[in-house]
C-alpha cells in the first residue's frame, strides 16, 4: 500500500508572519469607499438640494428679506401667507387637479403604448422592423417647435382649443419611450420564455400581459417617472393650447407674482406647491426606479 504524501507544509515569511493574501480582481472584487469619495458625494448632494432647500426658504420669506445683501439661509415664518397669496392670485387647486389628469393620462398611456411596441420591436419578427424602428429614433432629433403651428391648426379643426384632451392626446405615445422599452426588453427578456409560452398555446396578447409586463415592470416605472415629470414641467405646449381658465400648473405660475415689482416670495410658493405632486411619485416608485435603472446597468 501507498503511504499517502504529507501536504505542504504553509509557505512563512522571514519576518514570521502569515502571508498577505492578494486582493482579488474582476467581478468578485470588493470595493471600499474612501474619505475622499464620501466628500464628492456629500457634496454633490448639497449641490442637488440646495435649489429646493433655497425655494423652501425663499417661499417662507417676504420679498423685503430675499432683497437683503446677503439673503437670509434660514426659512422665516410667512410660508402659509405666501401659500395663501398664491391661492388668491391664480386658481392652482384647479390647475394641479389638470396638471395631475393630463400629466396621469399621458403617463399610462406612454407607458403602455410605449411597452407594446418595444415588446414588437424587440421580439416580434416583421418585415420593416429595422426601418419602423430607424423611423421612430430618427423623429427625436425633430425639434418639437417645428409641430407647433400645424398641431394647433389641427386641434382648432377639432374645436379641442382650451381642452385638456389637446394637450393630453399629443403626448400619449414618446419615440424615446419607444426606444428605451425597446433596449430594455432585448436584455432582459429572454427569447426562450416567449418561445416556451408560444408551446403552451399562448397568444401574443396573453404572452404580453402575463411574462412581459412582470419582466418589464421595473423599466415602465423608470419611464412612467421620466414621463410624468417632462408632461408636469412642461410649459410650452400648454401655454399654446389652453387659458388662464383652464391651466395646468405651469400656466397658472406665470399669473403669479404680478405688477411693478415681481414678488418673489409667493413665486417661490406657488413653485413649492407645484412641486410636492413630482416628490411624492417619486416617492412611491423610488424603489422601482432604482431597481430598474440596476437591472438596466447589469447585462445578463
Amino acid at each position: 500500500m501507498t503511504a499517502l504524501a504529507d501536504p505542504p507544509a504553509p509557505v512563512v515569511s522571514p519576518t514570521g508572519r502569515p502571508p498577505v493574501r492578494p486582493r482579488r480582481s474582476g467581478a468578485g472584487r470588493t470595493l471600499k469607499a474612501g474619505p475622499l469619495a464620501y466628500a464628492v458625494l456629500i457634496l454633490a448632494v448639497l449641490v442637488s438640494a440646495f435649489p429646493f432647500y433655497w425655494t423652501i426658504v425663499a417661499a417662507s420669506r417676504t420679498n423685503a428679506d430675499l432683497a437683503q445683501v446677503p439673503p437670509s439661509l434660514v426659512p422665516g415664518p410667512h410660508l402659509i401667507r405666501n401659500f395663501e397669496a398664491v391661492l388668491a392670485e391664480a386658481d392652482i387647486g384647479k390647475a394641479l387637479l389638470n396638471s395631475l389628469i393630463v400629466s396621469g393620462s399621458i403617463t399610462v398611456g406612454t407607458v403602455l403604448c410605449c411597452t407594446l411596441a418595444g415588446f414588437a420591436f424587440a421580439k416580434l419578427r416583421f418585415r420593416g422592423r429595422g426601418a419602423l424602428l430607424a423611423v421612430t429614433v430618427g423623429t427625436m432629433m425633430i425639434p418639437p417647435q417645428l409641430g407647433v403651428i400645424p398641431l394647433f391648426m389641427l386641434i382648432a379643426e377639432l374645436q379641442w382649443v382650451n381642452q385638456l384632451q389637446s394637450v393630453i392626446l399629443p403626448g400619449l405615445v414618446s419615440a424615446f419611450g419607444v426606444f428605451f422599452m425597446r433596449q430594455y426588453l432585448v436584455q432582459s427578456l429572454p427569447d426562450e420564455l416567449i418561445e416556451a409560452a408560444r408551446v403552451d398555446g399562448a397568444s401574443t396578447a396573453r404572452i404580453f400581459w402575463s411574462i412581459v409586463v412582470p419582466i418589464a415592470r421595473p423599466g415602465m416605472a423608470v419611464l412612467g417617472l421620466l414621463t410624468f415629470m417632462a408632461a408636469w414641467n412642461d410649459f410650452f405646449w400648454p401655454i399654446v393650447a389652453l387659458s388662464s381658465q383652464e391651466p395646468t400648473v405651469q400656466v397658472a405660475l406665470r399669473q403669479l407674482g404680478g405688477g411693478y415689482v415681481h414678488d418673489q416670495s409667493v413665486i417661490m410658493a406657488g413653485t413649492l406647491l407645484g412641486t410636492l405632486p413630482v416628490l411624492l411619485v417619486f416617492g412611491l416608485l423610488g424603489r422601482q426606479i432604482v431597481g430598474g435603472i440596476m437591472q438596466g446597468a447589469v447585462k445578463g
